[in-house]
Protein backbone atom coordinates (compact mmCIF):
# COMPACT_ATOMS: atom_id res chain seq x y z
CA UNK A 1 0.00 0.00 0.00
CA UNK A 2 1.46 3.36 -1.03
CA UNK A 3 2.38 5.57 1.94
CA UNK A 4 1.71 8.85 0.12
CA UNK A 5 -1.78 7.64 -0.81
CA UNK A 6 -2.41 6.56 2.79
CA UNK A 7 -1.31 9.96 4.12
CA UNK A 8 -3.62 11.78 1.71
CA UNK A 9 -6.55 9.51 2.62
CA UNK A 10 -6.07 10.38 6.29
CA UNK A 11 -5.47 14.10 5.80
CA UNK A 12 -8.51 14.53 3.55
CA UNK A 13 -10.66 12.06 5.57
CA UNK A 14 -11.61 10.32 2.33
CA UNK A 15 -14.67 8.09 2.34
CA UNK A 16 -14.08 4.40 1.66
CA UNK A 17 -15.07 4.46 -2.06
CA UNK A 18 -12.76 7.45 -2.64
CA UNK A 19 -9.94 5.66 -0.81
CA UNK A 20 -10.41 2.68 -3.11
CA UNK A 21 -10.37 4.95 -6.18
CA UNK A 22 -7.18 6.73 -5.02
CA UNK A 23 -5.48 3.36 -4.50
CA UNK A 24 -6.25 2.54 -8.14
CA UNK A 25 -4.77 5.88 -9.28
CA UNK A 26 -1.66 5.10 -7.20
CA UNK A 27 -1.39 1.57 -8.58
CA UNK A 28 -1.92 2.49 -12.23
CA UNK A 29 0.32 5.58 -12.26
CA UNK A 30 3.12 3.30 -11.04
CA UNK A 31 2.50 1.08 -14.09
CA UNK A 32 1.91 3.76 -16.74
CA UNK A 33 4.81 5.69 -18.32
CA UNK A 34 3.20 9.16 -17.76
CA UNK A 35 4.99 10.36 -20.87
CA UNK A 36 3.91 11.97 -24.12
CA UNK A 37 3.75 9.94 -27.31
CA UNK A 38 3.72 6.67 -25.41
CA UNK A 39 2.71 3.38 -27.03
CA UNK A 40 -1.05 3.44 -26.31
CA UNK A 41 -1.57 -0.27 -26.92
CA UNK A 42 1.18 -1.15 -24.44
CA UNK A 43 -0.25 1.27 -21.86
CA UNK A 44 -3.72 -0.20 -22.36
CA UNK A 45 -2.38 -3.74 -21.86
CA UNK A 46 -0.92 -2.66 -18.49
CA UNK A 47 -4.29 -1.32 -17.33
CA UNK A 48 -6.31 -4.20 -18.80
CA UNK A 49 -4.17 -6.76 -16.99
CA UNK A 50 -5.26 -5.24 -13.66
CA UNK A 51 -8.72 -3.93 -14.61
CA UNK A 52 -10.29 -5.93 -17.47
CA UNK A 53 -13.29 -3.54 -17.58
CA UNK A 54 -10.98 -1.03 -19.30
CA UNK A 55 -10.88 -2.18 -22.93
CA UNK A 56 -10.14 1.13 -24.69
CA UNK A 57 -8.89 4.53 -23.46
CA UNK A 58 -11.22 6.16 -26.06
CA UNK A 59 -8.70 9.00 -26.41
CA UNK A 60 -5.22 9.60 -27.87
CA UNK A 61 -3.68 9.28 -24.41
CA UNK A 62 -4.19 6.99 -21.38
CA UNK A 63 -7.45 8.04 -19.72
CA UNK A 64 -9.09 6.29 -16.76
CA UNK A 65 -12.76 6.68 -15.84
CA UNK A 66 -14.18 6.51 -12.30
CA UNK A 67 -17.92 5.95 -12.06
CA UNK A 68 -18.97 7.35 -8.68
CA UNK A 69 -22.52 8.09 -7.50
CA UNK A 70 -23.63 11.69 -7.07
CA UNK A 71 -23.08 12.95 -3.56
CA UNK A 72 -20.21 10.62 -2.68
CA UNK A 73 -17.44 13.15 -3.44
CA UNK A 74 -16.07 13.24 -7.00
CA UNK A 75 -14.58 16.73 -6.51
CA UNK A 76 -12.82 15.58 -3.36
CA UNK A 77 -11.39 12.64 -5.29
CA UNK A 78 -10.04 15.03 -7.94
CA UNK A 79 -8.33 17.03 -5.18
CA UNK A 80 -6.84 13.84 -3.73
CA UNK A 81 -5.55 12.80 -7.19
CA UNK A 82 -3.90 16.20 -7.74
CA UNK A 83 -2.26 16.08 -4.30
CA UNK A 84 -1.07 12.50 -4.87
CA UNK A 85 0.36 13.14 -8.34
CA UNK A 86 2.22 16.22 -7.11
CA UNK A 87 3.66 14.66 -3.94
CA UNK A 88 4.44 11.22 -5.38
CA UNK A 89 5.12 11.91 -9.08
CA UNK A 90 6.11 15.62 -9.03
CA UNK A 91 3.35 16.48 -11.53
CA UNK A 92 2.84 20.26 -11.43
CA UNK A 93 0.47 20.96 -14.30
CA UNK A 94 -3.21 20.08 -14.21
CA UNK A 95 -6.12 20.93 -16.48
CA UNK A 96 -9.60 20.57 -14.99
CA UNK A 97 -12.61 20.60 -17.33
CA UNK A 98 -16.06 21.68 -16.11
CA UNK A 99 -19.20 20.98 -18.19
CA UNK A 100 -21.03 24.23 -17.44
CA UNK A 101 -20.72 27.64 -15.79
CA UNK A 102 -22.18 26.46 -12.46
CA UNK A 103 -19.55 23.74 -11.98
CA UNK A 104 -16.79 25.96 -13.41
CA UNK A 105 -17.39 28.63 -10.78
CA UNK A 106 -17.77 26.00 -8.06
CA UNK A 107 -14.47 24.30 -8.97
CA UNK A 108 -12.56 27.59 -8.94
CA UNK A 109 -13.64 28.00 -5.34
CA UNK A 110 -13.21 24.34 -4.38
CA UNK A 111 -9.60 24.32 -5.61
CA UNK A 112 -8.60 27.93 -5.04
CA UNK A 113 -10.12 29.29 -1.82
CA UNK A 114 -8.44 27.98 1.39
CA UNK A 115 -11.02 29.86 3.50
CA UNK A 116 -13.91 27.96 1.91
CA UNK A 117 -15.40 25.12 3.97
CA UNK A 118 -15.35 22.82 0.93
CA UNK A 119 -11.72 23.63 -0.04
CA UNK A 120 -10.44 20.30 -1.33
CA UNK A 121 -6.82 20.64 -0.17
CA UNK A 122 -7.47 21.27 3.53
CA UNK A 123 -4.89 19.19 5.42
CA UNK A 124 -2.39 18.91 2.54
CA UNK A 125 0.70 20.45 4.17
CA UNK A 126 2.64 20.60 0.87
CA UNK A 127 0.07 23.10 -0.43
CA UNK A 128 0.16 25.45 2.57
CA UNK A 129 3.35 27.30 1.57
CA UNK A 130 3.23 26.36 -2.11
CA UNK A 131 -0.44 26.95 -2.82
CA UNK A 132 -1.59 25.84 -6.27
CA UNK A 133 -2.02 28.70 -8.72
CA UNK A 134 -5.52 28.68 -10.22
CA UNK A 135 -5.61 29.67 -13.88
CA UNK A 136 -9.10 30.01 -15.34
CA UNK A 137 -10.79 30.35 -18.70
CA UNK A 138 -11.17 34.04 -17.87
CA UNK A 139 -7.60 34.93 -16.95
CA UNK A 140 -5.33 32.44 -18.73
CA UNK A 141 -4.01 35.08 -21.14
CA UNK A 142 -2.80 37.24 -18.23
CA UNK A 143 -0.93 34.56 -16.30
CA UNK A 144 2.30 34.01 -18.20
CA UNK A 145 4.51 36.43 -16.30
CA UNK A 146 3.48 34.85 -13.03
CA UNK A 147 4.71 31.37 -13.85
CA UNK A 148 7.53 30.05 -11.67
CA UNK A 149 9.29 26.71 -11.89
CA UNK A 150 8.15 25.46 -8.49
CA UNK A 151 4.47 26.33 -8.94
CA UNK A 152 1.65 23.85 -9.02
CA UNK A 153 -0.70 25.11 -11.74
CA UNK A 154 -4.35 24.09 -11.95
CA UNK A 155 -6.07 25.30 -15.11
CA UNK A 156 -9.87 25.30 -14.83
CA UNK A 157 -11.94 25.69 -18.00
CA UNK A 158 -15.64 25.57 -18.79
CA UNK A 159 -16.07 23.16 -21.75
CA UNK A 160 -18.52 25.52 -23.49
CA UNK A 161 -15.96 28.34 -23.36
CA UNK A 162 -13.14 25.93 -24.14
CA UNK A 163 -14.86 24.72 -27.31
CA UNK A 164 -15.73 28.26 -28.43
CA UNK A 165 -12.17 29.45 -27.77
CA UNK A 166 -10.73 26.62 -29.86
CA UNK A 167 -12.82 27.50 -32.92
CA UNK A 168 -11.41 29.93 -35.48
CA UNK A 169 -13.19 33.27 -35.96
CA UNK A 170 -13.34 35.82 -38.78
CA UNK A 171 -12.80 39.57 -38.79
CA UNK A 172 -13.66 41.57 -41.91
CA UNK A 173 -13.31 38.44 -44.01
CA UNK A 174 -9.93 37.55 -42.53
CA UNK A 175 -9.69 34.28 -40.62
CA UNK A 176 -8.35 34.78 -37.12
CA UNK A 177 -6.82 31.99 -35.07
CA UNK A 178 -8.98 31.02 -32.07
CA UNK A 179 -8.36 33.15 -28.97
CA UNK A 180 -6.70 30.43 -26.93
CA UNK A 181 -4.33 29.76 -29.87
CA UNK A 182 -3.30 33.39 -30.42
CA UNK A 183 0.22 34.45 -29.53
CA UNK A 184 0.60 35.43 -25.90
CA UNK A 185 2.87 38.33 -24.99
CA UNK A 186 3.74 36.61 -21.76
CA UNK A 187 4.62 33.16 -23.05
CA UNK A 188 5.95 34.05 -26.47
CA UNK A 189 3.73 31.31 -27.89
CA UNK A 190 0.04 30.61 -27.72
CA UNK A 191 -1.32 29.33 -24.45
CA UNK A 192 -2.54 26.29 -26.30
CA UNK A 193 0.98 25.46 -27.54
CA UNK A 194 2.34 26.12 -24.07
CA UNK A 195 -0.13 23.65 -22.52
CA UNK A 196 0.25 20.99 -25.19
CA UNK A 197 4.05 21.10 -24.87
CA UNK A 198 4.06 20.57 -21.11
CA UNK A 199 5.74 17.27 -20.27
CA UNK A 200 3.54 16.59 -17.22
CA UNK A 201 0.05 17.84 -18.09
CA UNK A 202 -2.70 15.75 -16.44
CA UNK A 203 -6.30 16.43 -17.40
CA UNK A 204 -9.22 15.86 -15.00
CA UNK A 205 -12.76 15.76 -16.39
CA UNK A 206 -15.67 16.49 -14.06
CA UNK A 207 -18.97 14.98 -15.32
CA UNK A 208 -16.91 13.19 -17.96
CA UNK A 209 -19.93 12.00 -19.98
CA UNK A 210 -20.03 15.56 -21.33
CA UNK A 211 -16.66 15.18 -23.08
CA UNK A 212 -17.32 12.20 -25.31
CA UNK A 213 -18.80 14.31 -28.12
CA UNK A 214 -16.58 14.69 -31.18
CA UNK A 215 -15.66 18.38 -30.77
CA UNK A 216 -14.68 17.91 -27.12
CA UNK A 217 -12.71 14.74 -27.89
CA UNK A 218 -10.70 16.49 -30.62
CA UNK A 219 -9.90 19.56 -28.50
CA UNK A 220 -8.86 17.43 -25.52
CA UNK A 221 -6.70 15.12 -27.67
CA UNK A 222 -4.87 18.17 -29.09
CA UNK A 223 -3.78 19.13 -25.57
CA UNK A 224 -1.63 15.95 -25.52
CA UNK A 225 -1.78 15.28 -21.78
CA UNK A 226 0.19 12.41 -20.26
CA UNK A 227 -2.88 11.15 -18.37
CA UNK A 228 -6.62 11.68 -18.16
CA UNK A 229 -8.77 11.07 -15.06
CA UNK A 230 -12.52 11.06 -15.75
CA UNK A 231 -15.20 11.44 -13.06
CA UNK A 232 -18.87 10.74 -13.69
CA UNK A 233 -21.97 9.26 -12.09
CA UNK A 234 -23.28 8.22 -15.53
CA UNK A 235 -20.54 6.52 -17.59
CA UNK A 236 -22.36 6.67 -20.93
CA UNK A 237 -21.65 8.84 -23.96
CA UNK A 238 -24.23 11.05 -25.70
CA UNK A 239 -25.37 8.05 -27.81
CA UNK A 240 -26.00 5.92 -24.71
CA UNK A 241 -22.92 3.72 -25.14
CA UNK A 242 -21.08 2.61 -22.00
CA UNK A 243 -17.60 4.05 -21.38
CA UNK A 244 -14.93 1.49 -22.22
CA UNK A 245 -12.27 2.96 -19.90
CA UNK A 246 -13.92 2.50 -16.48
CA UNK A 247 -11.49 1.21 -13.85
CA UNK A 248 -13.67 1.76 -10.77
CA UNK A 249 -17.40 1.89 -10.09
CA UNK A 250 -19.32 2.88 -6.99
CA UNK A 251 -22.90 3.00 -8.23
CA UNK A 252 -25.94 4.71 -6.75
CA UNK A 253 -27.38 1.25 -5.99
CA UNK A 254 -24.26 0.41 -3.99
CA UNK A 255 -24.32 3.78 -2.20
CA UNK A 256 -27.96 3.23 -1.22
CA UNK A 257 -27.22 -0.32 -0.08
CA UNK A 258 -24.25 0.89 2.01
CA UNK A 259 -26.50 3.48 3.65
CA UNK A 260 -23.67 5.84 4.63
CA UNK A 261 -23.00 8.59 2.14
CA UNK A 262 -26.36 9.63 0.66
CA UNK A 263 -29.92 10.23 1.83
CA UNK A 264 -32.34 7.34 1.81
CA UNK A 265 -34.96 7.95 -0.93
CA UNK A 266 -38.60 7.08 -0.22
CA UNK A 267 -41.74 7.21 -2.37
CA UNK A 268 -44.68 8.90 -0.61
CA UNK A 269 -48.12 7.69 -1.62
CA UNK A 270 -51.64 7.83 -0.23
CA UNK A 271 -53.08 4.51 0.81
CA UNK A 272 -55.84 3.38 -1.59
CA UNK A 273 -55.40 6.57 -3.62
CA UNK A 274 -57.52 6.43 -6.78
CA UNK A 275 -56.92 9.23 -9.29
CA UNK A 276 -59.81 8.11 -11.53
CA UNK A 277 -62.49 10.76 -11.78
CA UNK A 278 -60.10 13.51 -10.68
CA UNK A 279 -58.97 16.34 -12.93
CA UNK A 280 -55.23 16.71 -13.51
CA UNK A 281 -55.15 19.96 -11.54
CA UNK A 282 -56.93 18.30 -8.61
CA UNK A 283 -54.30 15.56 -8.49
CA UNK A 284 -51.56 18.19 -8.65
CA UNK A 285 -53.08 20.13 -5.78
CA UNK A 286 -53.28 16.96 -3.63
CA UNK A 287 -49.63 16.19 -4.39
CA UNK A 288 -48.52 19.74 -3.61
CA UNK A 289 -50.48 19.79 -0.34
CA UNK A 290 -49.01 16.44 0.69
CA UNK A 291 -45.52 17.68 -0.21
CA UNK A 292 -45.99 20.73 2.01
CA UNK A 293 -47.18 18.51 4.90
CA UNK A 294 -44.06 16.32 4.50
CA UNK A 295 -41.90 19.43 4.19
CA UNK A 296 -43.23 20.99 7.41
CA UNK A 297 -42.78 17.69 9.26
CA UNK A 298 -39.20 17.43 7.95
CA UNK A 299 -38.49 21.05 8.90
CA UNK A 300 -39.61 20.41 12.49
CA UNK A 301 -37.61 17.16 12.69
CA UNK A 302 -34.44 18.95 11.52
CA UNK A 303 -34.95 21.82 14.00
CA UNK A 304 -35.40 19.36 16.89
CA UNK A 305 -32.35 17.33 15.78
CA UNK A 306 -30.19 20.47 15.42
CA UNK A 307 -31.22 21.75 18.86
CA UNK A 308 -30.69 18.40 20.62
CA UNK A 309 -27.35 17.70 18.93
CA UNK A 310 -26.09 21.31 18.97
CA UNK A 311 -25.85 21.35 15.17
CA UNK A 312 -26.57 24.05 12.60
CA UNK A 313 -30.20 24.36 11.48
CA UNK A 314 -30.62 23.27 7.88
CA UNK A 315 -33.50 24.84 5.95
CA UNK A 316 -35.17 22.18 3.76
CA UNK A 317 -36.94 22.99 0.50
CA UNK A 318 -39.30 21.32 -1.99
CA UNK A 319 -38.50 20.82 -5.69
CA UNK A 320 -41.53 20.77 -8.02
CA UNK A 321 -40.78 19.49 -11.54
CA UNK A 322 -43.20 20.75 -14.22
CA UNK A 323 -43.91 19.82 -17.82
CA UNK A 324 -43.16 23.18 -19.46
CA UNK A 325 -42.84 26.91 -18.73
CA UNK A 326 -46.59 27.59 -18.94
CA UNK A 327 -47.27 24.75 -16.51
CA UNK A 328 -44.53 26.04 -14.19
CA UNK A 329 -46.08 29.51 -14.24
CA UNK A 330 -49.54 28.10 -13.36
CA UNK A 331 -48.07 26.22 -10.39
CA UNK A 332 -46.11 29.28 -9.33
CA UNK A 333 -49.26 31.43 -9.35
CA UNK A 334 -51.12 28.80 -7.31
CA UNK A 335 -48.44 28.48 -4.61
CA UNK A 336 -47.91 32.24 -4.51
CA UNK A 337 -51.63 32.90 -3.92
CA UNK A 338 -53.74 33.35 -0.78
CA UNK A 339 -55.66 30.17 -1.66
CA UNK A 340 -52.64 27.91 -1.06
CA UNK A 341 -52.21 27.34 2.69
CA UNK A 342 -53.70 30.81 3.31
CA UNK A 343 -50.83 32.52 1.56
CA UNK A 344 -48.16 30.98 3.81
CA UNK A 345 -45.80 30.42 0.88
CA UNK A 346 -46.25 33.76 -0.86
CA UNK A 347 -42.80 35.13 -1.75
CA UNK A 348 -41.26 31.82 -0.65
CA UNK A 349 -41.51 30.16 -4.06
CA UNK A 350 -39.06 30.42 -6.97
CA UNK A 351 -39.62 29.56 -10.63
CA UNK A 352 -36.40 28.54 -12.42
CA UNK A 353 -36.41 27.94 -16.16
CA UNK A 354 -35.30 29.64 -19.38
CA UNK A 355 -37.86 32.41 -18.85
CA UNK A 356 -36.44 33.45 -15.48
CA UNK A 357 -32.72 32.58 -15.56
CA UNK A 358 -31.75 36.09 -16.78
CA UNK A 359 -33.26 37.67 -13.67
CA UNK A 360 -30.27 38.37 -11.40
CA UNK A 361 -32.36 38.43 -8.22
CA UNK A 362 -33.92 35.02 -8.99
CA UNK A 363 -30.51 33.60 -9.92
CA UNK A 364 -29.05 34.86 -6.64
CA UNK A 365 -31.85 33.26 -4.63
CA UNK A 366 -31.36 30.03 -6.56
CA UNK A 367 -27.61 29.76 -5.94
CA UNK A 368 -28.01 30.63 -2.24
CA UNK A 369 -30.71 28.05 -1.45
CA UNK A 370 -28.56 26.46 1.26
CA UNK A 371 -28.28 29.71 3.19
CA UNK A 372 -30.52 29.89 6.30
CA UNK A 373 -31.21 33.53 5.37
CA UNK A 374 -32.76 32.50 2.05
CA UNK A 375 -36.55 32.43 2.57
CA UNK A 376 -37.34 30.27 -0.48
CA UNK A 377 -39.02 26.99 0.50
CA UNK A 378 -40.36 25.78 -2.85
CA UNK A 379 -38.48 25.71 -6.18
CA UNK A 380 -40.38 25.09 -9.42
CA UNK A 381 -38.31 23.75 -12.29
CA UNK A 382 -38.98 22.56 -15.83
CA UNK A 383 -35.84 20.91 -17.17
CA UNK A 384 -33.53 18.69 -15.17
CA UNK A 385 -31.27 20.71 -12.96
CA UNK A 386 -27.77 20.78 -14.37
CA UNK A 387 -24.91 18.85 -12.84
CA UNK A 388 -23.08 20.79 -10.23
CA UNK A 389 -26.17 21.98 -8.45
CA UNK A 390 -25.09 20.17 -5.34
CA UNK A 391 -27.23 21.56 -2.53
CA UNK A 392 -27.71 19.29 0.47
CA UNK A 393 -31.02 20.69 1.74
CA UNK A 394 -33.40 19.34 -0.93
CA UNK A 395 -35.72 17.00 0.99
CA UNK A 396 -38.97 16.71 -1.00
CA UNK A 397 -39.47 16.23 -4.77
CA UNK A 398 -42.84 16.50 -6.56
CA UNK A 399 -42.87 15.42 -10.24
CA UNK A 400 -46.02 16.83 -11.90
CA UNK A 401 -47.41 15.62 -15.24
CA UNK A 402 -44.44 13.37 -15.85
CA UNK A 403 -44.67 11.40 -19.09
CA UNK A 404 -42.45 8.74 -17.61
CA UNK A 405 -42.36 9.23 -13.86
CA UNK A 406 -39.90 6.44 -12.91
CA UNK A 407 -37.26 7.71 -15.38
CA UNK A 408 -37.86 11.30 -14.30
CA UNK A 409 -37.53 10.37 -10.64
CA UNK A 410 -34.31 8.45 -11.26
CA UNK A 411 -32.81 11.49 -13.00
CA UNK A 412 -34.08 13.97 -10.42
CA UNK A 413 -33.25 11.96 -7.34
CA UNK A 414 -29.51 12.56 -7.70
CA UNK A 415 -30.08 16.26 -7.08
CA UNK A 416 -31.40 15.58 -3.58
CA UNK A 417 -29.15 12.81 -2.28
CA UNK A 418 -26.46 14.90 -0.58
CA UNK A 419 -26.45 14.84 3.20
CA UNK A 420 -26.27 18.21 5.01
CA UNK A 421 -24.45 17.22 8.21
CA UNK A 422 -20.80 16.69 7.25
CA UNK A 423 -21.97 14.44 4.42
CA UNK A 424 -22.95 11.74 6.91
CA UNK A 425 -26.18 10.11 7.99
CA UNK A 426 -27.32 11.20 11.43
CA UNK A 427 -29.31 8.11 12.40
CA UNK A 428 -32.46 10.25 12.43
CA UNK A 429 -34.82 8.85 9.78
CA UNK A 430 -36.45 12.15 8.81
CA UNK A 431 -33.16 14.07 8.70
CA UNK A 432 -31.61 11.39 6.46
CA UNK A 433 -34.56 10.90 4.07
CA UNK A 434 -35.38 12.27 0.61
CA UNK A 435 -39.10 11.96 -0.18
CA UNK A 436 -40.61 11.77 -3.67
CA UNK A 437 -44.36 12.47 -3.82
CA UNK A 438 -45.79 10.42 -6.68
CA UNK A 439 -49.26 9.09 -5.78
CA UNK A 440 -50.65 8.96 -9.29
CA UNK A 441 -47.91 6.81 -10.81
CA UNK A 442 -47.10 4.36 -8.04
CA UNK A 443 -48.98 1.54 -6.34
CA UNK A 444 -46.14 0.06 -4.28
Amino acid sequence: MNQTANNIKQRLSLRQPLQEALDIVSQLTDELSLKKNCDLSQELDKVKALYPTCTDFERDFPSLAFSIATGVGKTRLMGACIAYLYVEKNVRNFFVLAPNLTIYEKLIRDFGDPGYEKYVFNGISEFVHNRPVIITGDNYNQQGALFAEAEIRINIFNIAKFNSDTRATRNGGTALPPRIKRLSEYLGESYWSYLSNLKDLVILMDEAHRYHAEASMKAINELKPVLGLEMTATPKDDKGNDFRNVVYEYSLARALADGKYVKSPAIAKRKDFDPRGLQEKEIELIKLEDAVSIHEDTKTAIEVYAKNENQKIVKPFILVVCKDINHAHEVFELINSDHFFNGKYKDKVLQIDSSTRDDDKIEQQFVSLESPQNEIEIVIHVNMLKEGWDVSNLYTIVPLRAANAPVLIEQTIGRGLRLPYNGQRTGNDKVDKLTVVAHDHFDS
